[in-house]
């Protein structure tokens, strides 16, 4: 039996692309192999948010074609669909296919080239690999599939319900990449949670580029309305019998006081929120092109603590923004110290060619960004482990995780609270079981607790 292998690099999204594509190649009867070095076709689904990005999607194709020559390579994802041309002359590349074409992935791999010619290469015949990609605005296709980490594979499965983004941020190629902001159908989004909670789940992520805009692209409702996120998330609360619901990042004026509500007074929604900052200076938010001011950003933080005093918040924080002085970057510092995150994600600006952003003038010196960087980097920590603290003694609702670790002197199974807090109970525990622990001792930041009756 012909066998395949898919390597994914970046977010939720691609991740849940890459789940897609798995699920193609199943259809049609392949084997999915334990690694790249095993396979006869090889996905690699590649992110391209930073140059790192590119570099490690690169690394990844040399890497692969030294273990296995005889593999055919395809490359497909942001990468691909951003600098096509650049990706097929790298040498062992068979097909550069890119997320236009994504859904059609795994035909356009089986089929040998002369049988590809409804499809036309943006390159001459004489490139080293073959290419499809279009125009990504043109397309309407969401691929959709539940990821399943590989360390977690029985716990917690990740759906995908939201792709592209109608937002255009200086800093950011995405929509570029993945188009117009689109929605998986509701009936599709109930589908597959009920598939999930037959197949015996307990949690389920449920995740986008802009999750908070879904909806608003599909047909009105009989009553002549717009459907929103909030249906999303009544629906699966009053039309499956999903125990937890998770909801990965919405963007701030996407929190409504609808959804803060419905998520505080539902023991079925996990206490969690994450909430995109990237900066706490106006005139940086203003050059980033975003749609939130940082009053309206408190408001929103405030409104969320207020509602649900033990939940996790957290948010992504950029460093480095072409033109950002010392103190607009003290805003930022400021901003996050006063405002009651558990954990963040900090990045560093990395120029994207195309973006409103590589122009403007004064660019951060590198030193100056990590510097920043780490200054945030060690306030988070310490916010973190001030959060962890404060439920030291205290019970704790867990869904234990496929992660069991055998130490010379303890054996402990890994486990996540409601509120996003990643915990080591003692013992061995089944996955994907609700049980209440006590929060013992923090030791290398990570919490230690016992099982109570």
């Amino acid at each position: 039996m012909a066998s395949f292998y898919v390597e994914n690099f970046g977010c939720r999204a691609t991740q849940a692309d890459g789940a897609a594509i798995e699920r193609q190649f199943a259809e049609y009867g392949l084997e999915r192999a334990p690694a790249a070095a095993d396979a006869e076709i090889v996905v690699l689904n590649t992110c391209t948010v930073t140059a790192a990005a590119d570099q490690d999607a690169r690394a990844a194709i040399r890497r692969i074609h030294r273990s296995n020559p005889a593999c055919k390579i395809v490359v497909t994802g942001c990468y691909a669909q951003r600098v096509p041309e650049e990706v097929a002359s790298l040498q062992g590349v068979s097909q550069v296919i890119g997320n236009s074409h994504k859904h059609n992935l795994a035909n356009l791999a089986l089929k040998p080239v002369s049988e590809n010619g409804g499809f036309v290469p943006l390159t001459s015949l004489s490139t080293p690999g073959e290419i499809f990609v279009s125009d990504i605005f043109a397309h309407t296709e969401l691929l959709a599939a539940p990821v399943f980490e590989a360390s977690n594979a029985r716990t917690r499965p990740n759906l995908k319900v939201q792709d592209g983004c109608n937002n255009r941020c200086s800093f950011c190629v995405i929509p570029s990449v993945r188009g117009q902001s689109r929605s998986l159908p509701l009936k599709q989004v109930l589908n597959e949670v009920n598939a999930l909670v037959e197949a015996g789940y307990r949690e389920v992520v449920v995740s986008g580029i802009n999750l908070g805009r879904w909806g608003k692209d599909l047909p009105t409702t009989s009553s002549n309305r717009r459907l929103r996120f909030e249906d999303l998330v009544r629906a699966i609360l009053s039309e499956t019998s999903l125990e937890k619901l998770r909801i990965s990042s919405v963007e701030p004026m996407d929190w409504s006081d609808e959804l803060i509500a419905m998520i505080a007074s539902s023991p079925r929604v996990a206490k969690h929120a994450h909430v995109p900052m990237q900066s706490g200076s106006d005139t940086v938010l203003r050059r980033m092109y975003r749609k939130y001011r940082p009053w309206h950003y408190r408001e929103k933080i405030q409104k969320i603590r207020e509602a649900m005093p033990t939940a996790a918040i957290g948010a992504d924080v950029m460093v480095g923004f072409p033109g950002e002085t010392d103190t607009e970057f003290e805003e930022t510092r400021r901003m996050v110290g006063d405002l009651p995150f558990t954990y963040l994600h900090i990045f560093t600006y990395s120029a994207r060619p195309g973006t409103p952003a590589t122009s403007l003038p004064a660019q951060v010196q590198v030193r100056v960004a990590s510097e920043r960087n780490r200054t945030l980097r060690e306030l988070a920590e310490q916010k973190k482990l001030a959060f962890m603290r404060s439920f030291l003694g205290k019970p704790l609702e867990v869904i234990t995780l496929s992660v069991i670790h055998n130490e010379p002197r303890d054996k402990f199974t890994e486990a996540l609270t409601d509120n996003y807090l990643k915990l080591r109970v003692e013992g061995r525990h089944e996955p994907n079981r609700w049980i209440t622990v006590r929060a013992e001792h923090l030791e290398g930041g990570a919490l230690f607790g016992v099982q109570v009756a």
